[in-house]
């Protein structure tokens, strides 16, 4: 089978933390005969995927190279600091970065934060990924500061996450290379917006139902029959209350 004869695919890339299952239902429900496939890649791996051709779309986390990528931004994840359940950060609500100066924070090296001056005291080594810091973290070797989403992806019980108020967020956008704007690219991306099926951008808007008129009456206007016993006019009798008004009656005749 050529390529050109190959039936036709999306493959969406997606870094850790992200859960596309909301658009990828969505996807099935409207393309039920193009096969969606997901690609999990590291954050820093997401960008050359999507521009080798590996990927035809993907949730990635910002910045991204807008010279050879196309960006959507979707939203910005509130950063927390990871913790054991005893310590002393777990009683609050909230901490500052300033909070942490005296932690061990834990720096791993596919860390997606922009921070300009690390808090706390650098760990002797950096973990090589966030999942080995999660561990360290509850060996109680020190903390660690990380999307909430991450957080809540390699969840522990023995662990817990409070937000970290000044740190660096994290912002999760939709991303493909801009040459590859292809028709199913177009179409992920009315998903991701909330286009409905019919909107003006789409490829196969649904054919519209021609709208019923309403029946008018006839020139002469078409008067309603009143219902029975409605309307009409009392029956005339001797006596009753049907007789003209101002009628007099006769007077008896006497008998001889």
């Amino acid at each position: 089978m050529t390529g050109s004869d190959a039936p036709p695919s999306f493959r969406l890339a997606y870094v850790p933390g992200v859960t596309p299952a909301k658009w990828v239902r969505i996807w099935n429900e409207r393309l039920p005969d193009v096969p969606l496939t997901l690609l999990q890649v590291t954050a820093a791996e997401a960008p050359a995927l999507l521009l080798d051709g590996g990927a035809d779309a993907g949730f990635v986390r910002l910045p991204v190279d807008k010279t050879v990528l196309s960006a959507i931004p979707l939203y910005t994840e509130t950063t927390v600091v990871v913790v054991p359940k005893d310590h002393l950060v777990a009683a609050v609500e909230e901490v500052a970065a300033e909070d942490l100066a005296d932690e061990i924070v834990l720096h791993p090296l596919d860390d997606t934060l922009e921070w300009e001056q690390l808090p706390g005291k650098p760990a002797f080594e950096r973990p090589a990924t966030t999942a080995d810091a999660i561990e360290l973290v509850a060996a109680g070797i020190g903390v660690l500061v990380v999307p909430q989403s991450l957080a809540r992806l390699h969840h522990r019980k023995d662990l817990t996450y409070r937000p970290v108020v000044d740190a660096p967020a994290s912002r999760v956008a939709l991303s493909w290379p801009e040459e590859k704007t292809t028709d199913m690219v177009e179409d992920f991306i009315g998903i991701v917006r909330g286009r409905t099926v019919n909107s003006s951008r789409g490829r196969t808007p649904a054919p519209e139902q021609p709208k019923q008129q309403r029946k008018r009456p006839d020139a002469a206007g078409a008067r309603r029959k009143p219902a029975a016993g409605k309307g009409q006019p009392a029956a005339k009798g001797r006596g009753g209350s049907g007789a003209p008004k101002g009628a007099k009656r006769g007077k008896p005749r006497r008998r001889s």
